[in-house]
Formats: structure tokens, sequence, C-alpha cells
């Protein structure tokens, strides 16, 4: 994919940054705030953005770690530390499953399968297993389906384009259905046009403005901050909930 474009200012680390702030804004927004109003919804729609720009580089970080065992064991891990906080700020909400990580750590299991699986079928069946066992965790299905468009389209920049517009429509169906539930057609097509734009901002940001790079400085703060920012918020929102709302 060329990368020589003078729009193209943003570093992976940076977006990021930007990811898990989008992350925080949506998880705010699910455990004090209201569903169906507007400030809820704002900061959920905003939150979009994270799960798909995490499976694109998911995906490009699977390519280009010295060790994917050691990649692996690290998102189990932190899969692991993260369930506790994960239940305790999602406590209120039905059907509370596995975390972000976990699903995160399927969907490497995914880009294992497809990388050293060598017999099509026996690769194809698991992979649609591995997808079927997010059912159980947060991003269910689609964080899965995305990884796999991304991981064999990766390199193509159309198709790429064409990724994007399957998760934004798929996305979208599944959202409106969920929101024509509890909510007038007219609300539930604005919801969801709403939910759509995290995706299609997430698109925009990687295509045209992310020069493929890594941040010069700071590379390894980045690189755990990343990991333990997800239990440590929820943690700080779980006890927020619990001993001041």
């Amino acid at each position: 994919m060329n990368r020589k474009s003078k729009y193209r200012i943003l570093n992976r680390d940076i977006i990021k940054y930007f990811a898990m702030g989008a992350m925080l804004l949506n998880h705010i927004a699910n455990v004090f705030l209201t569903m169906g109003s507007p400030l809820y919804e704002t900061l959920v729609d905003i939150g979009y953005f994270t799960a798909i720009t995490m499976c694109y580089f998911l995906v490009e970080g699977y390519q280009y770690t010295h060790s994917k065992k050691s990649y692996g064991i690290r998102l189990f891990l932190f899969a692991v530390i993260s369930q506790l906080p994960f239940v305790m700020a999602f406590r209120n909400h039905a059907g509370v499953g596995l975390n972000m990580i976990f699903t995160l750590f399927v969907c490497f299991l995914i880009l294992v399968v497809r990388e050293k699986v060598k017999n099509p079928v026996l690769r194809t069946l698991l992979v649609i297993f591995l997808v079927f066992v997010t059912i159980f965790s947060d991003w269910q299905l689609f964080a899965a389906v995305f990884t796999v468009m991304f991981d064999a389209w990766r390199g193509d920049r159309k198709k790429i384009w064409l990724a994007y517009a399957i998760a934004a429509v798929s996305f979208g169906t599944m959202q409106f259905i969920a929101y024509s539930s509890f909510f007038s057609v007219q609300k539930a097509a604005v919801c969801t046009a709403g939910a759509v734009c995290g995706i299609i901002v997430s698109g925009i940001v990687i295509q045209c403005f992310y020069n493929g790079e890594r941040a010069k400085y700071g590379r390894k703060i980045s690189k755990w901050f990343f990991y333990l920012f997800y239990p440590l918020h929820l943690t700080v929102l779980a006890l927020i909930d619990l001993y001041w709302i």
C-alpha cells in the first residue's frame, strides 16, 4: 500500500491513542449514562472507531512482530487480567461475557490458523469455529470477521476500502435491528447512522492519514500503555460506579 502522501501524518501509535480515547468514551457512556440519551449515543458511537481499528492493527502487528508466540501470550495474559475489571465495570449489563482483549486473542488465533494450517477445508472450519467462539465475548463476531477480511485483503488498498464498506453495512444492519427493538424506525435509523460513523472514520484515518510507521520515540512505553490501559481504566470506572455514584 502506498504510504507516500503529505496527508499521511499519523503513525500507528497516535492512531491507537485515539482509539483508546474513543473506547474510554464508549465505556463511560455504558457505565454511567442512559441508553438512548443524546450524550450516550454520541459517546458510544465515537467508541465504535476502536474495534475495527484495533483489528486492522492486530493484522498488521501479526505480520511485523518479532515473536508471534510472545504476542499471543501477552494477549492471553492481559485478557485474563482484564476479566474481573470488565465484569465489575459492566456488572449491570445483562449477559456480560468475556472482555475485548479475549476477542483480540481469538482473532490472533484466527491469524495463526490462516497462516499455519495448510489444508483449506480444515483451515476454513477452524476459522469459522473461532469466529463463533467470540459470541461469548465483547465485539462478538464482527471483530473476528473484520480480522479475516483485513488479513485476506492485506496490501490491497481497494479491497481494504471494500472491507470497511462491508463492515459498515453489516454492522449498521445489526445495529438497526437492535435499535428497532427499543425505538421508532426513525430514531433507530438516526442511531444507526451515528453508529456506523466510527467505522467510516476509521477507514478514512487508516486509508488516508496513516503513514505505516510507528512512533520514533517511546515505543516501549506506548506498547505497554496499550495493554495496561484496558484493565486499569475499567477498574477506575468500576470503582467510581461502586463508591462515588
